[in-house]
């Protein structure tokens, strides 16, 4: 230690024979090792329904886990922002559902249940898509329609599938009952799973929905059923268009959560505790995620002729999840502005990458266009656009 701030000394002095490069390297490596493993955080308390209790409202956060959270959201984030660049260019073309503000649900969300635990969500599934473990590389060569996405091109934005991920759904709730048919697969095969269904305020208020409470009810399916409350289905506030917006409590008797969707812990937290009610045989429960976008709906939706500017920076400013566990990590020691600064820079690199590589990958060919229909099926013959166009389908 007195050796480095002599040689510091002398750097300053213009003396020293070692360049500056060498003192920041030795002043980085003190300072990663100055670094705590751990630290403790106070989260919001949760909003219980039909519980005795609820999620802890302390969570620890290690360091490894904060760097992780971060460089996760992150990448969410700049691909979100890349995505936007790029429908801007005409490049990505159609639907296209952006996921920016709502990083801390799936991150949060993915680090309380395991891998092998299955999910299934609506069309605003980019996140869902990359936690579930596809490359950027692969989400944005879907979005621009190329044969290297990760559904070869064909589903685009809202039908992107991984293992134990299954979409990326187009029509609003039908996710739900699918949902618990997966849940019914995991109790049905005897498997140590749950099927975590989500789905959006502007879905919460379908019949098909209500119907599927009933059955998990009935049956006790390891499901849980989440609302990812963004304020606005569309360009409709959750208050012109339910009755009551307490999502948390409508199913009825199905216990539920009310959980802080923009604090990466506070939903990691209560994940864990829904996932362990589901396994412990007590069937399905239902959680609240109280969140905002960025963007508008889609990308046709300017998204500030229903709400101000004001209240977008407002949110911005005081409830965005990567700053509030950038600051919780810098307050605690957990890590420094520079290290941040590095991942930032590495997601920006990785990004670009990325988006090189959705630009110039090519288009599935032509004679692809009925593969894929069945898994492990003979070829067979599917007819085109008239009864003299054949293509072959291929599993």
């Amino acid at each position: 230690m007195q050796k480095m701030l002599s040689l510091l000394s002398r750097v300053l002095k213009g003396t020293a024979q070692k360049p500056v490069t060498a003192v920041r390297v030795m002043v980085a490596s003190r300072n990663y090792a100055d670094f705590a493993s751990e630290a403790t955080f106070d989260v919001k308390k949760c909003d219980v329904h039909r519980l005795e209790e609820g999620p802890p409202t302390q969570a620890v956060l290690t360091r490894e886990q904060g760097l992780q959270y971060y460089r996760t959201m992150q990448t969410i984030r700049r691909m979100e922002l890349k995505s936007d660049q790029l429908y801007k260019q005409k490049i990505i073309r159609g639907f296209c559902h952006l996921y920016d503000g709502q990083e801390a649900c799936c991150v949060g969300l993915e680090s309380g249940i395991n891998p092998t635990d299955h999910l299934i969500t609506a069309y605003r599934a980019h996140g869902y898509t990359y936690t579930r473990g596809v490359s950027v590389k692969e989400i944005l060569a879907e979005l621009t329609g190329r044969k290297g996405g990760c559904a070869k091109g064909k589903g685009g934005s809202m039908h992107m599938y991984a293992k134990n991920f299954y979409g990326g759904n187009g029509i609003v709730g039908a996710q739900v009952p699918l949902g618990a048919g997966v849940a019914l697969a995991c109790k049905f095969f005897g498997k140590d799973e749950i099927c975590v269904s989500l789905y959006g305020d502007g879905a919460a208020n379908q019949g098909q929905i209500f119907e599927t409470y009933n059955m998990a009810a009935l049956w006790k399916l390891p499901c849980i059923f989440i609302c990812e409350n963004n304020r606005y289905g569309m360009g409709t506030s959750v208050e012109r268009a339910a009755a009551s917006t307490d999502y948390y409590k409508r199913g009825d008797y199905i216990p539920g959560l009310r959980v802080d969707g923009m604090d990466v812990l506070c939903v990691r937290e209560a994940t864990k505790f829904a996932a362990d009610h589901c396994r412990s045989g007590k069937g399905p429960i239902l959680m609240e995620l109280q969140t905002y976008r960025y963007h508008g709906h889609s990308m046709s939706d300017p998204g500030v002729s229903y709400r101000t500017r004001e209240e977008i920076q407002e949110v911005r400013s005081k409830s965005d999840p990567i700053t509030l566990l950038k600051d919780r990590m810098l307050n605690n020691n957990l890590s420094s502005v520079e290290e941040l600064k590095e991942i930032d820079v590495e997601v920006r690199k990785e990004i670009e990458e990325a988006a090189q590589f959705a630009t110039t990958d090519p288009e599935p060919p032509l004679e692809e266009i009925a593969n894929h229909i069945y898994h492990n099926e003979p070829t067979f013959d599917v007819r085109g656009a008239n009864l003299w166009i054949k293509y072959k389908s291929a599993s």
